[in-house]
């Protein structure tokens, strides 16, 4: 995942009590008559031409269907109206009414991001983490999380495991300490832990810090893309599982002023294309995975399954590390309580 930063600037004009945001009120209306149309502007987390972009422009097609075409969303590319660092600045000012994020970016800044994003050495299954955001509660509580910055959370797109690319042989999770590595959000905390030396360059400078021996092993994406980047021509390891993100969520999020405006039927619209949405990448998701690390061990890459005991005794001392990202923060921390709740009723804690 890239690493985006938003400014302390933008973050400081509100706070956990939920003042008022500046620029929000810009687009408070009275709720949208349900024979009118509605049109927004939605930037996505991705490059144009991308298999995720694709589903992003399914995502579109489902919300116009949904309202019988009443509602239109004008989808544009990662960059396409602003640089992605300046997405929750823009969607908070109304520059666009939606976007796709991944909400470790902001995790630095808001703790409880850590968590909705991804947990490293967390939930093997999407379907687990799904169930934390659809029935424990964990949707309340990320809309809770965005709510002090005038943005409203609508729901996850959820999916599995991404790969650790790596110059090096690592076959135990001893083999962590000391290597040099590029990880993102709650997973730069959780690897530093076991003895990485992180570095957080973006997603671009993967392929040349590897290549350069900058750094040995990577976090970037899901195989198919990596496959595309051309990740086997400077890494001749895949390690598996992937423990800084066995499962991920990415996020569909509103300006609150804009959604809270739509008509019930629209919101609704927007929360049931974004769960079909979600089923299907990680359906599609699975074949790519099989048929792209297929094509990696076919140029000479070598995968790597760690112990799954392995994995298991150390997801104690990732737990701490959890727990010390999630710092003081209230909110951050009562999501994790949820979260180990669940993962020890699931059988990944003791």
């Amino acid at each position: 995942m890239t690493k985006i930063n938003i400014s302390r600037r933008s973050l400081l004009q509100f706070t956990a009590g939920g003042i008022a945001v500046v620029g929000a009120s810009k687009l408070a209306t009275p709720a949208i008559a349900q024979s009118s149309k509605v049109s927004w502007r939605m930037q996505s987390l991705w490059d144009g031409g991308t298999t995720p972009q694709k589903y992003e422009e399914m995502f579109v097609k489902k919300v116009a269907e949904k309202t019988g075409g009443a509602f239109e969303l004008k989808l544009f590319s990662a960059g396409q109206i602003v640089p992605p660092a300046q997405s929750f600045d823009a969607v908070r000012g109304g520059a666009f009414q939606l976007m796709k994020t991944f909400d470790g970016y902001t995790a630095g800044k808001i703790p409880a991001h850590a968590f909705t994003s991804t947990i490293p050495f967390g939930y093997k299954k999407s379907e687990d983490y799904a169930a934390w955001f659809y029935e424990l509660g964990g949707l309340d509580m990320a809309r809770e999380s965005y709510a002090p910055a005038g943005l409203h959370y609508i729901a996850p797109t959820i999916y599995d495991q991404e790969p650790i690319h790596s110059k090096v042989e690592i076959k135990t999770i001893a083999d962590f300490n000391g290597k040099k590595g590029r990880f993102t959000g709650l997973a730069s905390t959780v690897m530093g832990a076991f003895g990485v030396a992180v570095t957080p360059l973006p997603t671009a400078e993967v392929y040349s810090a590897l290549d350069k021996g900058l750094i040995d092993i990577a976090d970037r994406g899901d195989l198919q893309a990596n496959l595309d980047a051309g990740l086997a021509e400077v890494a001749k390891f895949i390690i598996l599982p992937g423990v800084h993100q066995p499962t991920t969520a990415t996020s569909y999020v509103a300006n609150k002023a804009a959604f809270d405006s739509l008509p019930d039927d629209f919101k609704a619209a927007l929360a049931d294309a974004a769960k079909d949405i979600s089923d299907e990448y990680q359906a599609n998701k699975t074949k790519t995975d099989a048929s792209a690390l297929a094509a990696f061990k076919e140029k000479g890459v070598t995968v790597i399954e760690l112990d799954e005991a392995d994995v298991t005794a150390n997801r104690a001392k990732a737990a701490e590390a959890w727990r010390a990202a999630a710092k003081s923060d209230a909110l951050a921390n009562k999501i994790l309580d949820s979260q180990i709740a669940q993962m020890k009723k699931l059988g990944l804690l003791a």
